[in-house]
């Protein structure tokens, strides 16, 4: 009611949300940014109280004058659970900022900031069920079959969901954008495991700071990553590893086709699509 209020008393020709912050009623054309709806698309049993602790969001969407999907994987999501027809969905992508771009001296940086030298595999993100602990850790062995001394290096929160142990993996906590685009230009390989993306945001940051990416295939990831990375078969954490493995084999050829994939995607495409979107709801 707070937010419907403020809205009345503002008076914008649209209302934009770009999280489940929704009002009741909007007294204005509505519009909201669908990151992804994970919560019921994937995860079963699991998800259950993140599916009702964001049951109102859900109901709520469907009122809304146009939604706007950031990716065919998060489009195809909403149309699957009728929260929105074909006629109400855009699809505009997400894009990296600016600060993810390949760093002079990532390498020395890196040392200095974390004591790690030497090749290392990147993870980013939380260790929840969704982003695979388990698989991340199989390929990291696996690749170390062929690279022995390869490190693997994990940014971020763990998360409530992360596992006790990551046996031996270097665990670096929150960073910074600028220490995680040092930790993206230096790494051999960004591995991630994750089963399920709305978008999938640290595989774009890594190819534009030039890092190859092994992935699994899945949701929207190769919607981002194409083949300017290696794609294995969901789940498959052996593979993920044979696959980080080889990309470390020939780093030039995997850091030119990331570059030039990171280039598709831009955030001054991404707020010309959404003028555009503004201006459908107002005709």
């Amino acid at each position: 009611m707070a937010l419907q209020g403020d809205i009345q008393r503002i008076g914008p020709d649209v209302y934009h949300a770009i999280d489940f912050h929704l009002p009741g009623r909007s007294p204005c054309p509505l519009v909201v940014t669908l990151h992804d709806l994970i919560p019921w698309a994937w995860g079963g049993p699991r998800m259950r109280g993140e599916r009702f602790r964001y049951m109102l969001f859900l109901r709520l969407l469907r009122r809304a004058d146009l939604v706007i999907a950031v990716s065919n994987a998060t489009a195809e999501d909403a149309l699957g659970m009728h929260v929105a027809s074909r006629q109400r969905i855009r699809i505009i992508r997400e894009a990296a900022d600016r600060v993810f771009t390949p760093t002079p001296d990532a390498s020395g940086r890196v040392k200095d900031k974390w004591g790690v030298a030497g090749r290392y595999l990147l993870f980013v993100g939380a260790l929840d069920a969704r982003k695979d602990p388990h698989a991340l850790l199989h390929a990291w062995t696996t690749a170390r079959i062929t690279h022995p001394v390869l490190k693997l290096l994990i940014a971020g929160a763990p998360g409530r969901q992360a596992p006790p142990s990551m046996s031996g993996a270097i665990q670096l906590g929150r960073v910074d954008d600028e220490e995680l685009a040092d930790l993206y230009s230096a790494a051999s390989c960004l591995l991630f495991p994750s089963r399920y993306e709305g978008f999938g945001l640290p595989c774009l940051e890594a190819m534009a700071c030039g890092c190859p990416v092994a992935a699994f295939r899945n949701s929207s990831i190769p919607e981002v990553v194409d083949d300017a990375g290696m794609l294995v078969e969901d789940g498959d954490g052996e593979a993920l590893g044979d696959a980080a493995a080889a990309m470390i084999r020939d780093p030039d050829r995997w850091r030119r086709a990331g570059l030039q994939q990171a280039r598709k995607f831009s955030w001054d495409s991404t707020a010309r699509e959404t003028i555009s979107a503004y201006e459908s709801v107002l005709r």
